[in-house]
């Protein structure tokens, strides 16, 4: 069982149309991208799950620096939204499982979908450190809800018109992925297409966040076999081939 642990509040600042950077302290010495955060809210009775969108490790400090991305939605994040800095937060980290991390002679083309940005943005990160050559390409409804850190940018339109020719062009191997179901069921699709590997960090209401209540399960095809999976606990992140989508 996680334990709680309290961070406090280093920096929170809009950065584009309904969207909120927040940055917190943490004790824990390393998250990896696909992890994710949930934050307690005062008088609810759910937490609130958050993807990592960056994380640094001070050693002479001690101290670590979580990065979320949310996007203003309900009582939840807006009461987020009104924290100050030096505020302190309640929450749990880290949870769920992370993006493998390939061979530096491998290449990875990452996909990102609204906020499903977040991950892809840590994942670039330590994808970089790694010499793993990647290109993140996001999507966007309007140019107002932009957030910075991508490659290339689809404002308006599907990102997914772009996949097929960046596969064509880059030539990756791999596959990551993060967004709305739609955007993932089509890269698991043009994945397979392409006989390319994928991983996928779902979004899925977590009521719990540690696999007790069973309120995200998924069906997963493991060989001959279909098992359930929560997406809290045994994702967030998955092998975009084994995700059944059908309802």
């Amino acid at each position: 069982m996680k334990k709680n642990l309290e961070g406090k509040i280093l920096d929170i600042k809009t950065v584009a149309k309904d969207t909120v950077e927040l940055q917190f302290s943490t004790v824990l010495k390393d998250i990896f991208p696909g992890q994710f955060v949930s934050i307690l809210i005062p008088n609810k009775t759910l937490r609130r799950p958050f993807s990592v969108a960056n994380f640094v490790y001070d050693k002479h400090l001690e101290e670590g620096i979580i990065t979320i991305l949310f996007k203003l939605k309900g009582d939840g994040t807006n009461y987020l939204k009104s924290l100050k800095t030096g505020d302190v937060i309640d929450y749990l980290a880290p949870l769920g499982n992370n993006f493998k991390i390939p061979e530096s002679n491998k290449k990875a083309l990452l996909i990102g979908a609204g906020i499903g940005i977040a991950p892809m943005l840590y994942l670039k990160k330590i994808l970089d450190k790694n010499s793993v050559e990647n290109f993140l390409i996001s999507g966007f409804k309007d140019e107002d809800e932009v957030i910075e850190g991508s490659d290339s940018t689809v404002i308006g339109g599907s990102v997914m018109d772009k996949v097929q020719a960046l596969i064509d062009d880059f030539k990756p191997e791999i596959l990551y992925s993060c967004g709305p179901k739609i955007v993932l069921e089509m890269v698991c699709n043009i994945a397979k297409k392409n006989g390319l590997y994928a991983e996928i960090a779902m979004e899925k209401v977590m009521a719990c966040g540690i696999g007790v209540c069973r309120g995200c399960v998924i069906k997963l095809n493991k060989g001959n076999e279909i098992q359930n999976a929560s997406v809290c606990a045994d994702g967030p992140v998955f092998s975009g081939a084994e995700v059944i989508w059908e309802e």
